[in-house]
């Protein structure tokens, strides 16, 4: 007979099950009410009149496990120090989306070869996750894969549905699954509509194709999302961060009856691909919240050991430590800095 299908599939590698990984790494119960803790303060921050500032912060992506930890240990330091204004979750993104080709991040590919070893990739993911959060670190990530949370969604505190994806039916329905507060990002063209009509579909009970933890292809049935809010990352236009933009995003809220609750991501087209101008971006969001602007509930920035990015793929052996493979960083000094002006520049929320 003739193939009709998997005529472009080389091999299929059977992973472990979501259910045997979870046994083989499992969280401890001190992680699981962290985690639970994280969430609830994350979800106060968005939605209620908690006046800390939420601040994502941390690698584009992780790439090498040892520098992600240096980062972790000095990143949970800094985040006692400001706990009392600034709640800060690190980012640990595993997953990468590329407009063409390029590495997709530790899951697919953790050991920078090509060889994409998945399963040795699920294990780091997990056991970094695990890392940070005895730190008394909250974890972030962008989820991409809709396999993926079924391994490590019990281990994050915030998640995001980044731009190329925010308006794939797919990642809507895998976010009215998920139990954590999630930000989807305006679509790449700058639409900020795109994020608004994904957050009211990740809201409502979803039914589709996925996994259970033993594996078994299943019909998943959702209750919905409610925790879901928008990310504002700039667009083929430009910026859209100013007093401007920050308005007509409440004014789109506010028409699609959700709560007027806006982050902005520092990075991407808001600092024009531009890491060191992060800050910049930063430090117009703090004039707005000075003038008594109440929507900017936090942000996001790249940050790394070291600032910029460095070509990949190249051999794993001359990789510079603590630099991004990714998109390129702000530096440590300069993060430090920064997390520190934003402390004392929201003291008179405080009173």
């Amino acid at each position: 007979m003739q193939k009709t299908s998997d005529i472009n599939v080389v091999e299929t590698r059977l992973l472990p099950s979501p259910a045997a990984l979870l046994a083989e790494l499992p969280k401890t119960e001190a992680e699981a009410e962290f985690v639970s803790r994280a969430r609830e303060e994350i979800h106060r921050i968005i939605f209620t009149n908690d006046k800390r500032f939420l601040l994502i912060v941390g690698p584009c992506s992780i790439h090498d496990i040892e520098a992600g930890r240096d980062y972790a240990r000095r990143l949970a330091a800094l985040a006692r120090e400001v706990s009392g204004r600034v709640m800060i979750v690190m980012r640990v993104y595993f997953e990468k989306p590329r407009t063409t080709v390029g590495w997709k991040g530790l899951i697919m590919d953790p050991h920078l070869d090509g060889s994409h070893d998945i399963a040795a990739g699920l294990r780091l993911a997990r056991t970094f996750l695990r890392d940070v959060l005895d730190l008394g670190l909250p974890t972030a990530t962008e989820l991409l894969d809709p396999i993926t949370p079924q391994y490590i969604a019990d281990l994050i505190c915030w998640s995001a549905i980044g731009a190329r994806t925010a308006e794939s039916q797919t990642h809507r329905q895998m976010a009215s699954g998920l139990s954590m507060p999630l930000g989807f990002k305006n679509g790449t063209d700058g639409s900020i509509t795109t994020a608004i009509n994904a957050i009211k579909s990740a809201a409502q009970p979803h039914t589709f194709l996925g996994i259970d933890l033993d594996g078994h292809a299943s019909a998943i049935v959702t209750r919905g999302n409610p925790n879901c809010h928008v990310v504002l990352r700039g667009g083929a236009g430009g910026p859209n961060y100013s007093p401007a933009h920050i308005a007509q995003t409440e004014q789109l809220l506010a028409k699609a009856g959700l709560l007027k609750s806006i982050l902005v991501d520092c990075s991407h087209d808001n600092s024009a691909k531009q890491p060191e101008r992060q800050p910049e971006v930063m430090r117009e969001l703090l004039a707005q919240i000075s003038t008594g602007n109440t929507s900017i509930m936090g942000a996001m920035i790249e940050s790394n050991l070291v600032a910029g990015s460095q070509p990949f793929p190249q051999p794993r052996e001359k990789l510079r430590y603590g630099v991004s493979i990714t998109d390129a960083c702000i530096d440590w000094p300069t993060t430090e800095k920064l997390v520190r002006e934003i402390h004392a520049a929201l003291a008179p929320r405080f009173g």
